[in-house]
């Protein structure tokens, strides 16, 4: 039997961060500023604003690999 759990707020939360700056998700999809900003532009690359700026998603950027592996005929 496991002990009882922490408090969410205790909880580890992992390394990586939840928002990426552009410049972020431009080095991580290995993909030109011009090109993501049209994906974002097009809503292939969902995107949330926080205060002025917009940030991409962790999810986002999964779920934008995930629909080129469809189109690609890569999904399993």
């Amino acid at each position: 039997m496991t002990g009882p759990q922490p408090p969410a707020t205790e909880r580890a939360v992992p390394d990586l961060p939840f928002l990426y700056r552009v410049s972020d998700a431009v080095q991580l999809l290995n993909l030109s500023r011009s090109v993501v900003y049209d994906l974002m532009r097009t809503g292939r690359l969902r995107t949330v604003r926080q205060g002025r700026s917009r940030r991409i998603p962790a999810s986002a950027l999964h779920d934008y690999v995930a629909l080129l592996e469809r189109e690609a005929g890569g999904e399993r």
